[in-house]
């Protein structure tokens, strides 16, 4: 099968077709945009996941010339729609052999590499899928790195993570800025990020250059990890308890406003190339304290904690300490252990000077606007109907 599918053979020199990776086709979205800038090649792993696919759409609207590949381990889902000339790719980015058949034939003239792993809530403060985790983040990383100059890429776009230097869960991050260090001690996702930060952004040179951004906790529509997390807490009977004294401030972003920072560093890149080289903290530019967005999450769904009971951040510690040692022993998983009591204490917001400075960014959804699109999202999965929401208040339907 061609690779060049879904309408945009034409582009492509020769239509090769490649081994080993499986090409799809899926309906398209039509653009309205009237845009007449330089069609270029772009490449996106990690595509098909709840970033990638954000930027998929926000580059393919922004500059409906470019000819977008997607590349996954996992093909789109049902509701994904595959913009006007994009086409998607199952590729595993570990395999050096595939990539190098894929850049080979695809060319690409830029390159934003989202794909990676994150550990759930079960397995993110442990060591079990180090191994794994090492294998993708960074590994991975190289790999792409590696092909990317051996084809000829001229702009290298990274999805970092605030997670290089906020897995020191045991220091506050107030108002961070890129000049903080990489944690000193940090999870096996905050550390693979890290190393795989450093590769990146000493491959920049005049020949390809590279940047990274670090985007804060993200929430939006296909959020699999923080909205349902929060919403499971209504169920359990939990959202009365409060660990610490709940006034800790987070940086949480609109997938959409991650994505819109993609899109502004490619440009960038591809013209002044002020960013080259540079980390970038990417967030909503709206520290929130995690309780109030806890509150304003389960209050779109209708729910009031019938009560609020605080508890120590000593004797939580204690009691993670203690569901760590159970589940040691056993050789099972917790979600409460030390590392996820410090992450619900942790202060974490990060300044976003730099990445409006040089590449002019500024979130377009609000925190508020980010948490009901999030939450009716999450809804529409669950095929439930939200309560009409005003104001922090639970309204009758």
């Amino acid at each position: 099968m061609s690779l060049c599918s879904c309408g945009v053979a034409q582009l492509c020199l020769s239509s090769p077709t490649i081994p080993h990776i499986k090409v799809f086709s899926y309906p398209h979205s039509q653009s309205t945009s009237t845009m007449t800038d330089i069609a270029k090649k772009v490449l996106i792993s990690g595509g098909t996941g709840f970033v990638g696919s954000a930027i998929v759409r926000a580059l393919a609207e922004k500059h409906p010339n470019f000819v977008i590949f997607v590349i996954d381990q996992s093909p789109p889902r049902p509701e994904y729609i595959l913009q006007e000339r994009t086409s998607y790719m199952q590729v595993n980015i570990t395999s050096t052999k595939t990539l190098s058949e894929l850049f080979e034939a695809v060319k690409p003239d830029v390159v934003v590499h989202t794909a990676g792993v994150v550990p759930n809530l079960a397995e993110r403060f442990g060591r079990r899928l180090e191994q794994e985790v090492w294998k993708i983040n960074f590994e991975g990383t190289r790999n792409m790195l590696d092909a990317s100059k051996l084809s000829g890429v001229e702009v290298f776009v990274y999805t970092s993570s605030c997670c290089v230097v906020i897995d020191d869960t045991g220091t506050a991050h107030p108002n961070i800025n890129e000049e903080w260090p990489s944690a000193f001690r940090s999870t096996i996702y905050g550390e693979s990020k890290a190393a795989a930060e450093t590769l990146v952004l000493k491959t920049s040179s005049s020949k390809m250059v590279t940047c990274a951004l670090r985007p804060s906790v993200l929430c939006g529509p296909g959020d699999y990890q923080l909205l349902p997390a929060i919403h499971a807490c209504i169920a359990k009977y939990e959202t009365p308890f409060l660990i610490g004294n709940g006034f800790n401030l987070w940086d949480i972003t609109h997938v959409d406003n991650a994505a819109d920072a993609h899109v502004l560093a490619i440009e960038n890149l591809l013209s002044s190339r002020t960013a080259a080289g540079q980390a970038f903290f990417i967030q909503n530019n709206q520290p929130i304290v995690f309780r109030d967005f806890c509150l304003a999450t389960w209050a779109h769904f209708g729910h009031v904690p019938p009560f609020e009971l605080h508890i120590p951040k000593s004797l939580a510690y204690f009691a993670g300490l203690a569901c760590e040692t159970v589940t040691w022993l056993m050789g099972t998983t917790t979600t409460l252990s030390r590392g996820s009591v410090q992450d619900a204490c942790a202060i974490r917001y990060a300044s976003g000077k730099k990445a409006k400075d040089i590449l002019g960014y500024e979130a377009r959804i609000g925190i508020e606007e980010a948490i009901r699109l999030s939450c009716e999202d999450y809804a529409s999965r669950l095929g439930i109907k939200l309560p009409v929401f005003n104001s922090g208040n639970r309204q009758k339907q």
